[in-house]
């Protein structure tokens, strides 16, 4: 009963859990001794081979009120539901939370995964952006 209840309080769970499903298996095919740009290439291999939509490099503007102040780019953004940005560091580190936070926020979109491939097995955060309400 308790795992039901977390699966129904996941956020877009059938999503979730496709895309983790990706995530790890490009982590047992590859390992974590890679550059992050490999891992993002296979994720893409991975993503159309599944046929889960997603934009790569995806541009966002930072405003200020109305203005355009700078841009970035997210990793991906999986069926414009989800930021995915990928890293390959030692450990996750706060900062790359705040990040990914930012970054839902000027994107407008609810939840964010941080993914890590350095580390042995594949570590990954959530991030559910509390200024999106889900309809």
């Amino acid at each position: 009963m308790k795992a039901n209840k977390l699966i129904k309080d996941l956020i877009y769970p059938e999503l979730s859990y496709k895309l983790m499903g990706v995530l790890f298996t490009v982590q047992n095919k590859l390992g974590s001794s890679y550059q992050e740009k490999y891992y993002q290439r296979a994720i893409v291999s991975e993503l159309q081979e599944q046929k889960i939509p997603f934009i790569r490099e995806k541009e966002i503007i930072l405003r200020y009120g109305n203005e355009g102040i700078g841009k970035y780019r997210l990793d991906f953004v999986i069926d414009n539901k989800v930021a995915l940005e990928i890293k390959t560091v030692p450990f996750l580190k706060d900062e790359f939370i705040r990040q990914l936070l930012a970054y839902l926020v000027s994107a407008n979109l609810k939840l964010g995964i941080v993914a890590n491939f350095r580390t042995q097995r594949l570590t990954y955060k959530r991030v559910v952006n509390p200024k999106v309400v889900i309809k």
